[in-house]
């Protein structure tokens, strides 16, 4: 311990210690007592003088030696006092600087190396704390879509794929971290800078169908026409349903037949479907029809149609079935206000294509609730993007991969969620119509 008090006291010593003098103390050039032999302290802090006679040592050395006696106390006092100076003497320390804030990395900004060349979206790099819900979102329902999309991956996701795979059985923090490491968000915008955009979401839909027309299946599925890549654009809806031309090009090419024609415009709408399909020797097999073509004709909204007409308030598809059972007499009119027609092939459906829906535009079967349809000219196929939508019908905040498009899927913030299969699956695509903000993940 230091005590305040040693400083003081020590100074005194130190100065007394000063005052000193050197003694000059013959010492015997013969043996000397043994005695004073022994005192070593003489021996070491009395300097030693020129050699005197033997017979006059003696007595001077005797005299110098009760000098040194008195003497001793004083000098180890002196000795402890410099010690017990030496201990209570701080050193200095440089002083602290207060400790700074942490530096934290500034979000990027400007276009980094990698951006894919798009024309309808400006692409905006963000820091991955703006898109909302990552650190919630069951990142391994994702991962499916996301091995789906590495069958078939865009060039820029190749280096990828392989802890793509990987990691399909990791932790959803070890995914999650492996995000954060290898890409950077993006936020989607107009190219006038509008980051809001349009979410409306499509299904499989589920549907009885019969090999062959009668007992009430009579609307026909078509493959295409031989002459399809001919003639372009090819018939109208309306000119297939009335020309003997069109269709005598159309005769020996239906898959199957199904009973409501309203519900043979929701198959064309969506691209796809599945069959619950009696053969004609009666047994029954589950199939898939899936897109293999149009007329090349442009799409038009029979919600809008109604809208227009005055017909209804409620363009949803629960309202459109609403009219049309209201209004039997003008469903076809309703349908030709729809010049588009979709031809189909015919799939089969088991195992695990059974729990996948129809394969998007990509190429890979879609993964219901984390694949969606883009504008391949704002989001290229295959990106990993992240949805966040708050509306009435659903609040979504998901990984999600862009793996397919739609002709009514237009524009730079604008997608279609894929809901799955059956009526389920069609009740919510047919009322999810909200608002959008997208972010594209790109490889850094």
């Amino acid at each position: 311990m230091v005590h305040q008090t040693m400083a003081s006291s020590s100074t005194s010593a130190i100065n007394a210690s000063s005052k000193i003098s050197p003694m000059a103390c013959p010492l015997p050039a013969r043996r000397a007592p043994r005695s004073l032999a022994r005192a070593p302290a003489a021996r070491l802090v009395v300097p030693v003088p020129a050699i005197v006679p033997a017979r006059r040592a003696f007595p001077a050395y005797r005299s110098c030696s009760l000098t040194l006696s008195r003497l001793m106390p004083l000098l180890a006092a002196t000795v402890a006092a410099v010690w017990l100076a030496a201990c209570t003497t701080r050193v200095p320390l440089p002083p602290t600087a207060p400790p700074g804030p942490v530096a934290v990395p500034a979000p990027p900004s400007g276009p980094l190396t990698g951006q894919p060349p798009v024309s309808k979206s400006r692409w905006v790099p963000v820091p991955w704390s703006e898109l909302p819900g990552f650190e919630t979102d069951a990142l391994h329902e994702a991962w499916n879509a996301w091995l789906r999309s590495c069958e078939r991956p865009a060039p820029a996701f190749v280096p990828l794929c392989g802890d793509v795979r990987r990691l399909s059985i990791a932790s959803e923090a070890e995914q999650r971290a492996w995000m954060l490491g290898r890409l950077q968000p993006y936020r989607i915008e107009s190219l006038d800078g509008v980051p809001d955009g349009l979410l409306t979401a499509y299904y499989e839909p589920f549907l009885e169908a019969s090999r062959t027309p009668g007992n009430g299946f009579d609307v026909p599925l078509y493959r295409p026409p031989a002459d399809l890549g001919a003639r372009r654009p090819w018939y109208t809806r309306q000119q297939i349903d009335t020309l003997p031309e069109a269709r005598m090009q159309l005769a020996d090419r239906a898959i199957a037949w199904v009973r409501d024609p309203v519900q043979a415009l929701v198959l064309h709408i969506q691209g796809s479907g599945r069959l619950q399909l009696r053969e004609a020797d009666g047994s029954t097999r589950v199939v898939r029809v899936a897109f293999a073509g149009t007329n090349d004709h442009p799409y038009k909204s029979v919600g809008r149609w109604l809208l227009d007409q005055g017909l209804v308030r409620d363009a949803t598809w629960p309202g459109i079935w609403a009219w049309a059972q209201a209004n039997p007499q003008r469903v076809q009119e309703m349908l030709w206000a729809n010049p588009r027609y979709v031809f189909f092939r015919e799939e089969p459906l088991s195992g695990l294509d059974a729990d996948f829906g129809p394969r998007g535009a990509q190429g890979v079967p879609l993964t219901p609730g984390r694949s969606i349809a883009v504008d391949r000219a704002s989001i290229p196929y295959g990106t990993p993007v992240w949805l966040a939508s708050s509306g009435p019908t659903a609040q979504l905040s998901r990984l999600v991969l862009a793996q397919d498009t739609g002709s009514a899927i237009v524009g730079a913030v604008r997608a279609d969620f894929f809901t799955g299969w059956g009526e389920q699956a069609g009740e919510q695509a047919g009322r999810l119509k909200q608002n959008l903000r997208l972010w594209a993940l790109w490889p850094k």
